[in-house]
């Protein structure tokens, strides 16, 4: 997903209706692009450049892990 698609703008959380944020992938620790609500410490996956924000398609993340998703926000 490209980081100025207008779709960004318009996607939410299916949670706190919030908005969500853009990872980038990170091939040195095969992470896979994803969005990312930093609010609820949930991340939604990305395939085959879908995002899939079904409430049960997002994972809880640890506050460790948080703190490195948060590095990987894109702008």
């Amino acid at each position: 997903m490209n980081p100025d698609d207008p779709l960004l703008k318009i996607l939410a959380c299916p949670l706190d209706k919030g908005p969500l944020h853009l990872l980038a992938s990170d091939e040195a620790l095969s992470e896979e692009e994803a969005l990312y609500n930093p609010r609820l410490h949930r991340r939604y996956p990305i395939v085959d450049g879908i995002p899939q924000l079904l409430p049960s398609s997002g994972e809880q993340v640890a506050e460790d892990e948080h703190e490195e998703l948060l590095k990987r926000m894109v702008p």
